[in-house]
């Protein structure tokens, strides 16, 4: 194996020699950084800042000679253009054939500055790789991005090569002209489809098309390294497939069952307690009743995200018929007069979520450049159908009977998702196209590898910063493994089970899904005992408690705008993090029944506290955890979407335990045992962010 460094010498033009990235350097100081934390002699965020900076430094050095060399060449032209325009005038043979390799030469030229390019960009992605393996998180993707979107960025200046195209331009017009073109007087301009045909040129393109393709990364990164969870970057093959599998209908059809499955959960909430009581069970009954859909979503997520792998309209469909089902026995569990019938019919709700189909769809077959609004949709069907579902059911207060079924504020939200489902289930059978599997075996055939050619010969000898060169051993002994290519496979391979998912967290992504437990459990208290609690201590009805909730989910899309837009350019996400953590704990505190009377304000006002927080601390907590997430659960069934669903789901599921248990102790102390459990774990989670706080980013 040859070490990088070695090559990168090799390689090196010796004038040029003080302005290429100083790897060797920058290697040791890597080296040095770990040791400096593992003695406790400096912090993390110092490293970033101080590395950083020297990055910096480097890339001004080469943006700032890169830009003298292109105006050297650029002034070589324009001189040639003098030479030519006289020749022109008084055409000489000799003189032309001449004229004609001198600009050959600036092509020759130009090439040594595109492969001077080359080397430096290969040996920034190295050490940047080598900096993410040294301290376990994904800088590249911090420093990339903040520097590929600033209008100031030395980053954004080499990759953009402007002047570079221009110098192609020149050169290949004036060779253009120089040929002998019998008679003709049409130039390139007039003739785009009929290349010039000279070597020189032909390696120039070809490197600048390299350099082109390969370098567009940086404004995809920079946009969408949210979104884009793998560390493989897409080829104009692989955004072909992507345009051939996009179907905006099926789309469609995704964020409008996200849309209704929120609905359907939500839609119960204000009733669930006057349900239970009609059927003979304890109001605080309700908590099971609530938590039987997630309950079963625990399971429906595994085999629907396994599923997924093979198609996404039979899950869809399969969805569609389990929640028509479950909607109509939980609307006839009235007439039965059967609290069994009731939990049968949730249950089989949460075993038709598709939620997992509906993110892997967006996933798999959204071409990456509308990947961010069809990402940003799905947030907003949610959020829609979660302020919608209450909201309906504030209006369904109505009482009569058709033969011999009942129609009543208990029955109708059964009722009505059943009829909106079997209404989908129609207009998905006739409307979803369901993508080429084909399509999948092409893009893995393409992503495999890429034909190297000779550096000298053809421009440049691969793409940069996507793909590498065969495994190379640093002069210390260190490799520089291109993850996408070298690794081995049982390192590169998903995740095949819950267990071997778990092994792959690190202890600062423990501590996000913790969070996420956390702030979805004292949601999900909040939100399911909150017709038990607003009957008791104020005697709402059923439809100022829809109007209650409703309220709180028309909060969720205002308050992520705000985050997004404004607070997150302000603040760093760590920051946000941890206040949002400590509101989301005051908010608790002030929910308790601690002085007499209760008020309607103390209520209300620390419920929009607590639950507005953890809105904002759910998009920071996804935030952070997309970034720190290994690779290896960024695909297959076993995913970090997956676990995240799964950590959300299993909160729900103990929280609306937790009210159910705390019933039979009374409503009275419903409100307090119920919220203590809420306190314990966001104050653990407090303590556990102080902890990995320094490692968060």
């Amino acid at each position: 194996m040859v070490a990088f460094g070695k090559k990168l010498k090799e390689r090196q033009i010796q004038e040029w020699q003080g302005y290429y990235i100083n790897y060797k350097l920058m290697k040791k100081k890597v080296k040095h950084y770990g040791q400096q934390i593992q003695d406790g002699t400096l912090d993390r965020r110092h490293v970033l800042k101080d590395f950083s900076r020297m990055l910096d430094n480097q890339i001004e050095t080469i943006v700032l000679f890169l830009l003298e060399q292109q105006g050297l060449l650029a002034s070589r032209i324009a001189k040639l253009g003098e030479r030519h325009d006289a020749i022109q005038e008084q055409p000489d043979i000799s003189q032309i054939s001449e004229l004609r390799e001198a600009y050959r030469q600036v092509a020759r030229d130009l090439l040594k500055l595109l492969i001077f390019v080359d080397v430096n960009a290969t040996g920034l992605r190295k050490i940047l790789k080598k900096f993410d393996k040294r301290f376990g998180y994904r800088f590249t993707n911090y420093y990339v991005k903040t520097r590929a979107n600033h209008p100031y960025s030395q980053l954004q200046q080499v990759f953009k090569h402007v002047g570079i195209g221009a110098v192609v331009g020149a050169i290949s017009r004036n060779l253009h002209e120089l040929q002998d073109r019998q008679g003709s007087y049409l130039s390139i301009y007039d003739q785009a489809a009929l290349p010039l045909q000279d070597p020189v040129i032909d390696s120039v393109r070809a490197a600048v098309d390299r350099l082109t393709h390969s370098t567009n990364f940086l404004s995809f990164l920079g946009q969408h390294a949210l979104i884009v969870q793998e560390d493989e970057l897409p080829t104009p093959v692989e955004e072909r497939v992507d345009d051939q599998r996009y179907h905006f209908m099926s789309l469609l059809l995704n964020l409008v069952n996200t849309f209704l499955y929120m609905v359907n959960t939500y839609i119960i909430v204000p009733t669930a307690d006057d349900y239970s009581l009609s059927l003979g069970a304890a109001a605080t009954v309700c908590g099971v009743v609530i938590g039987a859909m997630a309950v079963a979503q625990v399971f429906s997520s595994v085999y629907f995200s396994a599923w997924s792998n093979k198609s996404y309209f039979k899950p869809l469909v399969f969805s569609s018929i389990v929640l028509f089902a479950g909607n109509t026995l939980y609307a006839m569990a009235y007439d039965l007069h059967s609290i069994w019938v009731l939990l049968i019919g949730r249950l089989l709700c949460g075993f038709g979520s598709a939620r997992a189909v509906n993110r892997r769809y967006i996933s798999d077959c959204v071409p990456l450049k509308i990947r961010m609004q069809a990402s940003a949709a799905f947030v907003s069907a949610s959020a829609l159908g979660m302020a919608c579902g209450p909201a309906l059911a504030g209006l369904l207060q109505t009482d009569f009977k058709i033969y011999k079924l009942t129609f009543n504020q208990n029955t109708l939200p059964g009722w009505v998702m059943a009829i909106a489902w079997l209404l989908y289930l129609i207009w998905l059978c006739i409307s979803f196209k369901e993508p080429s599997r084909e399509d999948e075996v092409i893009q893995q055939e393409s992503s495999r590898g890429t034909t190297e050619n000779d550096a000298l010969e053809n421009g440049l000898k691969q793409p940069l910063l996507i793909s590498s060169d065969d495994k190379k051993e640093d002069e210390d002994g260190d490799q520089d493994i291109d993850e996408s290519e070298e690794a081995p496979e049982e390192t590169r391979r998903p995740a095949t089970s819950f267990l071997s998912a778990y092994r792959l967290l690190t202890p600062s992504v423990k501590v996000q899904l913790l969070i996420y437990f956390m702030l979805k459990y004292a949601m999900e208290i909040l939100l399911s005992e909150s017709s038990v609690i607003t009957t008791y201590y104020f005697s709402w009805n059923t439809s100022k408690v829809a109007i209650f909730l409703f309220c709180l989910g028309l909060t969720v899309l205002p308050v992520n705008i705000l985050v997004g837009s404004y607070i997150s350019n302000m603040f760093e996400d760590r920051q946000i993090l941890l206040a949002s953590e400590i509101v989301v704990c005051i908010g608790i505190v002030m929910s308790f029944h601690m002085f007499n009377p209760y008020s309607v304000v103390q209520y209300v006002s620390s419920g929009l506290i607590m639950f507005v927080s953890a809105e904002v601390l759910e998009g920071v907590n996804l935030s952070l955890l997309s970034r720190v997430m290994s690779s290896r659960l960024s695909r297959g069934t076993y995913n970090g979407g997956l676990l995240s669903t799964e950590a959300g789901t299993l909160a729900r599921v103990v929280a609306d335990a937790t009210i159910t248990l705390a019933g039979y102790l009374g409503e009275s102390k419903l409100l307090n045992v119920t919220l203590l459990p809420s306190l314990f774990i966001c104050v653990i989670s407090i303590m556990a962010t102080c902890f990995t706080y320094n490692t968060l980013y």
